[in-house]
């Protein structure tokens, strides 16, 4: 039976979307631009690695924290993972700009929102960066689904020169043309009420933002210190930072040793942190702590061991707490058990 294209409705539904497609495949196709042709982002190790920006997501992450810490703890996966993430952002806003298998596209325009939702919708310094392109990529992957390509697609061209693949009911659902289903209400508005759902959802779960509090964990930074142990040599403990602006790192200017009065035991400055030796330093992730030129460096997502020679205190048993202190004036205390 051949294929019809010439419904009215279908036409219009694809014409009328041409400006959501053009701009979702950019914007989609554009991080492979960015990543591969203005710059090299895929080389690990170097400045503005992609997979560090990839340990960014992953202290307050939905429902895929397990899968970002496996790759982050397994950098050959990790790599190879944001070469396949990338190519896959490439072809699919590249095809969703041609408007080439657009209802398959739009699927991966659908679960590519998803994930950014899911693992960097909290992120966000000034409004809810991550949150808005998530949720709206999501609603616009199906709108997408339902409408397929109008006129101005490779789609459309193909069906018009009635090519033997666009005669096949697969095509319907992942080409375009008239969509497949007979009463498509149902499935528009459980789906509409499904986004509509996750969107109150993950904006609640990141933000407060339908009802108590509002809150934004990219503001400033925020430490978590665990494990503390030491011998009559060193100190040890985890440092785990879970917020704060992505962009930049917490720059530790001091860590002072405390007995159970308070006082002061031993006090490294910013200088000491800058010239702490790597060796020092046990990194877990991609995203590394690290001595800067002028405080100790925790980028989002780092975690560490950190270890302190203690030789210079003569009373390792009256060592009771340790507090890290940041440049922005922030204190993290951690009672030593």
């Amino acid at each position: 039976m051949k294929h019809t294209i010439n419904s009215p409705s279908s036409d219009l539904a694809g014409l009328y979307t041409l400006s959501l497609r053009m701009v979702i495949g950019w914007t989609y196709f554009s991080a492979f631009w960015r990543r591969l042709i203005l710059e090299n982002k895929l080389i690990p190790d170097e400045k503005g690695y992609i997979g560090e920006k990839f340990n960014h997501f992953l202290p307050n992450a939905l429902g895929i924290k397990p899968i970002i810490e496996y790759l982050v703890t397994h950098p050959d996966a990790l790599e190879r993972s944001m070469i396949i993430f990338t190519i896959i952002e490439a072809v699919v806003g590249l095809f969703i700009i041609l408007g080439l298998f657009t209802r398959l596209m739009s699927i991966g325009i659908f679960s590519l929102a998803l994930g950014i939702l899911l693992g960097s919708g909290w992120l966000g310094t000034t409004c809810l960066d991550e949150w808005q392109i998530g949720v709206l990529g999501v609603a616009g992957g199906f709108v997408l689904f339902l409408t397929g390509s109008g006129p101005y697609s490779l789609d459309y061209y193909f069906m018009k020169n009635n090519k033997n693949f666009t005669q096949k009911r697969w095509f319907q659902w992942l080409g375009s043309g008239n969509f497949p289903v007979q009463q498509p209400k149902v499935l528009v508005l459980a789906g509409s009420f499904i986004i509509f759902g996750l969107t109150l959802f993950t904006n609640q779960y990141f933000h407060g933002g339908v009802w108590g509090t509002l809150h934004n964990k990219s503001v400033k930074p925020k430490l978590e210190i665990s494990n503390i142990s030491h011998t009559k040599s060193d100190l040890k403990f985890e440092v785990y930072r879970t917020e704060g602006a992505d962009v930049y790192g917490s720059f530790l200017i001091g860590i002072h040793i405390l007995d159970k009065n308070g006082n002061i035991l031993k006090a490294m400055d910013h200088k000491e942190l800058a010239g702490l030796s790597k060796e020092n330093i046990k990194n877990h992730y991609v995203a590394k702590v690290k001595p800067g030129k002028h405080s100790l460096v925790v980028p989002l997502g780092a975690k560490a061991d950190v270890i302190l020679n203690i030789d210079d205190i003569l009373h390792k048993s009256e060592i009771q707490t340790l507090k890290l202190i940041d440049v922005s004036g922030i204190e993290w205390i951690e009672r030593i058990d």
